[in-house]
């Protein structure tokens, strides 16, 4: 007969730790969670799935907590056994940081901008306004579609693009920019910077909805920016040019920010120089509807809301699902449901939650 045996319950703590921390796909510590009651039990425990999605995510050591409005948990209980209060949230931080990890890796790649908030400066508002880059192309209800800053004697002047993202929290990986063509003046110049920076953060405050029109305004004192990319030379061409991020950028607050560096054209009726963009776009996985941010002041702390537990459709035509993207997804579905009690892997999280409030209390 054969004998069989759980190694968790024959190792130390640490070994089994160390064991479990080779793991590096958030879905195959949701398996393991799956395999029996003890082992769940050791992966909540010690929050194997919050630690790897720290280590694969780092922005979300910003989390102050976690909360799950749909099932009325606003902020962490005070009042209950300090030990069953301890375990239900290590079982909501076990939920939650398996989706986010997932998530971050498996939703769908799309545009993330929402609306334009400021420029710099415009240097005919409203028909030359920052609202123009939104729109596909350099060329719209019959007129040229473009944002202009002012002219400068100083080349060396920079301008700022800040634009309102399409989630509190998106994962954004890289950015395009189309320099402005004026094709109606002679020699056909291109109005491109030198060189480009994004930064990404929140609001000091909370922001209107709608947020209105654009204004000229440099945007530092009402944004708090917690990432600076590097710097990226820019080509004096009318393309849309891509602009790769060294790796994906979880944008926590949802405001990005285009520091356009340097001007290189001339303007030939007024001798000044101009920076001219005719469409801007930022690629990336939102993670609305699933999670949402709620920021805790300037410290930068935020609390994570766990808003859904459904993972978003992939549009019919999104190609982003082809090939090796495809099978992030299919974990995810199997993340979830594996938690649901679907699929190949079944299990009884309502009778194992019910069996674990008991071995917390």
């Amino acid at each position: 007969m054969e004998i069989r045996m759980d190694f968790l319950n024959w190792l130390d703590q640490d070994t089994s730790m160390k064991i479990l921390g080779c793991l590096e796909d958030p879905a195959d510590l949701v398996r393991v969670s799956s395999v029996s009651r003890s082992w769940r039990h050791f992966v909540i425990a010690n929050g194997l799935c919050k630690r790897l999605c720290l280590i694969m995510f780092p922005h979300f050591f910003r989390v102050d907590y976690v909360i799950e409005p749909s099932c009325g948990i606003e902020k962490p209980s005070e009042v209950g056994c300090s030990k069953f209060v301890e375990w239900e949230t290590l079982k909501r931080e076990h939920k939650t940081y398996a989706f986010l990890a997932q998530g971050c890796l498996s939703f769908p790649f799309k545009e993330c901008i929402l609306d334009a908030i400021s420029a710099s400066s415009t240097d005919n508002y409203p028909v030359e306004s920052i609202r123009n880059t939104l729109q596909l192309g350099d060329y719209s209800e019959g007129r040229a579609s473009y944002w202009s800053s002012k002219g400068q004697h100083d080349a060396a002047v920079p301008e700022t693009l800040v634009y309102k993202l399409v989630a509190d929290i998106c994962v954004i990986t890289e950015i395009n920019i189309q320099p402005f063509q004026a094709y109606f003046q002679w020699g056909l110049p291109i109005y491109s910077a030198i060189s480009v920076r994004f930064c990404m953060g929140h609001p000091k405050c909370p922001m209107g909805d709608p947020l209105g029109e654009p204004l000229d305004d440099t945007a530092d004192d009402k944004f708090i920016w917690t990432y600076s990319s590097p710097e990226f030379p820019m080509a004096q061409e009318s393309s849309l040019q891509n602009f790769k991020l060294p790796e994906p950028v979880v944008c926590i607050g949802g405001i990005l920010k285009i520091e356009l560096l340097g001007r290189v054209q001339r303007q030939e009726t007024d001798d000044l120089f101009y920076i001219c963009v005719a469409h801007v776009q930022v690629k990336g996985r939102p993670l609305s509807p699933a999670f949402g941010a709620e920021m805790l002041g300037p410290s930068g702390k935020f609390v994570l809301k766990a808003l859904s537990w459904d993972p978003p459709s992939i549009p019919d035509d999104d190609s982003s699902y082809h090939g090796g993207h495809l099978h992030g997804r299919v974990d995810l579905e199997l993340n979830m449901n594996v938690r649901r009690g679907e699929g190949d892997l079944e299990y009884d999280w309502d009778s194992e939650d019910e069996a674990d409030d008991e071995l917390a209390l």
